[in-house]
């Protein structure tokens, strides 16, 4: 299974591969620029890529990016991810030499609070994507995000693959990477948001504290989606952190 993916920007550029949050697609990039040849993909089940039936682990969701990156032939490249696309980074960063620096946006390497997921589970496999989504949109933004781009990523949600996404959220539920972290011996940035309430400031500061080699920001206004509410900030600090790699 070939993730659906495009790879845009300066051909002679490093790669810098963009992984999306759960329930979201490609279009979580759409208003970054940033110096870079970048690679986005969509997991299993979201946007163009294909659905899958039966469970997945982390482990399997960063084997399709192994998959992508030999498919283009890329041997090594930057990766930036957030939420769940930054769970597949440390699984990557932590498991194969594919990559050389990382960004982890808005994530986390374990999840402490497994029955919030438990019971978003149960709700999703008794009434469907309909009846979380508006709960989702409130972990995802804040009050002051544009209603045009919460209406816009609402309507992505609920185009994923049900049974997919289910997969995906027990593979978040079971996954735990902090004995992972140590092994990360490559450059990386950790970006918390001050009003994320899905991965707080605090769970993500003890991610970023086992990390080896990392520096940790905190963006002030804005949620889980950091990179929709506030992409000016994060693509500066993600230009200063991987432009440190081009001299």
């Amino acid at each position: 299974m070939l993730a659906h993916h495009t790879l845009t920007g300066p051909e002679d550029a490093p790669v810098l591969v963009l992984g999306n949050a759960l329930g979201t697609t490609t279009d979580l990039w759409s208003d970054f620029s940033l110096p870079f040849r970048l690679l986005r993909f969509d997991h299993r089940g979201h946007g163009l890529s294909p659905a899958i039936d039966g469970p997945c682990t982390i482990a399997d969701l960063a084997g399709d990016v192994v998959e992508l990156l030999d498919h283009l032939e890329l041997r090594q490249v930057y990766y930036c991810g957030v939420s769940l696309g930054g769970m597949v980074g440390m699984w990557l960063a932590a498991h194969t030499d594919r990559i050389s620096r990382l960004a982890l946006v808005c994530t986390t390497a374990w999840v402490p609070d497994k029955g919030r997921l438990d019971e978003r589970i149960a709700q999703l496999r008794s009434s469907g994507m309909e009846s979380v989504a508006d709960t989702i949109m409130s972990r995802w933004f804040t009050p002051l995000c544009p209603p045009d781009a919460v209406a816009r990523f609402r309507a992505e949600l609920l185009n994923v693959d049900l049974p997919t996404y289910l997969a995906c959220v027990e593979a978040v539920r079971e996954m735990d990477l902090r004995a992972d972290l140590v092994k990360i011996d490559v450059p990386t940035v950790v970006i918390a948001a001050a009003q994320d309430h899905a991965t707080p400031t605090e769970l993500v500061r003890q991610t970023a504290d086992e990390l080896p080699d990392s520096e940790l920001y905190v963006v002030g206004d804005a949620a889980h989606l950091a990179v929709v509410e506030a992409p000016r900030t994060i693509s500066v600090i993600l230009d200063d952190h991987f432009g440190n790699d081009l001299t």
